[in-house]
């Protein structure tokens, strides 16, 4: 058998992992690049292999990391099916399609603009090829070992992260390997803590915070602190969120500080993101995945104003009152917060807070680290509101965490291969696991295929 690394080895987008055993072919994960411009391009390049080889597209959750690239595929000639979680295939309805429609339209206000070097500018997909691809996409049960192809097992284990998330274990010729996709938080307020897996053969795991601990702060103080100071000197709050679990959780700790009256009554909360509103409905729906029950989930949903149409979005830049506005995406990369960002990033009385990792060559990430300027829809826009990052917020499992989640096993994986991480935490992280635990571990190289024993 042999694993390949084609996306998320020495970065933290564009998950991609190739099985090989007899000349057939599964792809686990199948994720956008994103970030720094020479990741952007790797997206329109040819992909590693034929994609008409590929039987089969294992998704651990719907975050676009990990599931965007998957019309894409499909479009050069993938024909196989696509397995993964039910809440995961809900996901990816909306989260696929608003991508197609941001690519639609940025190619579109690139070529009214003429703000591009390519003519015509392309959407890397477009709708039409997430109808296509949505077609091919199986839903499977957590926890049961299913066997969809014919001599392979797999079983999907929760992860915590987002609704859906899976730790995927993975069964072929005698052979068990185990992709921990993204672990969420222990103790997090709306999601289970990462299941237990106890045995494999090798493990795929990722090392977003594997050089770090997340803050242990409350965040409700922080985000308490934060947004009456700015809504005291008459200043709007603008939070670039995740609109899959990001964006859920802001409003689970928006709406506990609204009920312990440390939020003004008045103080309006939106939600400005169809694909935020549409995933808080998902998420009622599949509540089994959550720790919360439906009464009190719903109550917290109610919390903010749901913005939907793009008259009511523009009309958030024009009011002067105080708010608070969420909206997607959570790196600023696209969507709707960055006509936020034009109007409220220069003004020196307003915050932007960003709730999480940030990838480099991110707009988010050149804003923390000081940008004075950023470029939106071909304009230079200066920064001057007050600039914050809650790391406590992030979905993922920060160093502690991973290493006990990895305390589960019980006895050491053959090999650990560590993606989905910037260099310096993937190699912290190794370091950690050869130390603290003594396991066989590397930190998996771009484009490296390795033949398991």
């Amino acid at each position: 058998m042999e694993l390949s690394f084609l996306g998320a080895a020495g970065t933290v987008t564009g998950s991609r992992y190739l099985l090989e055993v007899d000349g057939r072919r599964i792809l686990i994960d199948c994720g956008l690049f994103q970030g720094l411009k020479p990741l952007r391009l790797r997206n329109w390049g040819a992909f590693p292999v034929a994609p008409d080889s590929i039987e089969a597209i294992v998704l651990t959750h719907a975050h676009l990391d990990h599931s965007g690239y998957v019309p894409r595929l499909v479009h050069d000639g993938f024909q196989g099916a696509v397995y993964a979680t039910q809440a995961t295939v809900d996901l990816c309805k909306i989260l696929l399609a608003d991508s197609a429609h941001i690519q639609e339209s940025d190619a579109d206000f690139a070529n009214r603009h003429k703000v591009s070097k390519h003519s015509p500018a392309l959407p890397l997909y477009t709708v039409k090829d997430v109808d296509k691809a949505m077609k091919r996409l199986r839903a499977l049960s957590f926890n049961m070992l299913h066997e969809p192809l014919n001599g392979v097992g797999m079983r999907f284990h929760r992860a915590g992260h987002i609704l859906g998330a899976s730790i995927v274990e993975i069964h072929w010729k005698g052979c068990n390997i185990v992709f921990s996709g993204d672990l969420g938080r222990y103790n997090d307020p709306l999601m289970a803590d990462p299941a237990v897996v106890r045995d494999t053969d090798y493990l795929v795991l990722e090392s977003t915070y594997g050089d770090r601990r997340h803050d242990q702060e409350d965040p409700t103080d922080r985000l308490e602190e934060i947004i009456r100071r700015t809504a005291t000197r008459g200043g709007t709050v603008i939070i670039p969120a995740f609109a899959v679990g990001r964006a859920q959780l802001l409003l689970w700790y928006l709406y506990r500080l609204k009920q312990q009256g440390r939020l003004p009554d008045n103080l309006p909360i939106y939600l400005d993101s169809p694909m935020a509103v549409n995933a808080v409905e998902i998420y009622q729906g599949n509540l089994e995945g959550l720790r919360v029950t439906k009464a009190d989930y719903a109550a917290a949903c109610n919390v903010a104003h749901y913005v939907r149409d793009v008259e009511e979005s523009k009309a958030l830049d024009t009011t002067p009152m105080p708010k608070v506005i969420i909206s997607a995406s959570g790196m600023a990369t696209g969507g709707r917060v960055l006509h936020h960002l034009k109007r409220y990033a220069p003004d020196p009385r307003s915050s932007i807070l960003f709730a999480g990792f940030q990838a480099a060559g991110t707009r988010g990430s050149k804003m923390l680290h000081g940008a004075e300027t950023i470029k939106i829809h071909g304009e230079y826009i200066p920064v001057r509101a007050e600039l914050h990052n809650l790391s406590m917020l992030s979905a993922h499992a920060d160093s502690d965490e991973i290493m006990r989640w990895l305390g589960n096993f019980k006895k050491p994986p053959k090999e650990t291969f560590l993606v989905h991480g910037e260099p310096e935490a993937a190699d912290t992280l190794r370091l950690r696991i050869k130390d603290e635990l003594g396991w066989s571990c590397r930190v998996a190289a771009d484009l490296e295929k390795i033949t398991l024993r």
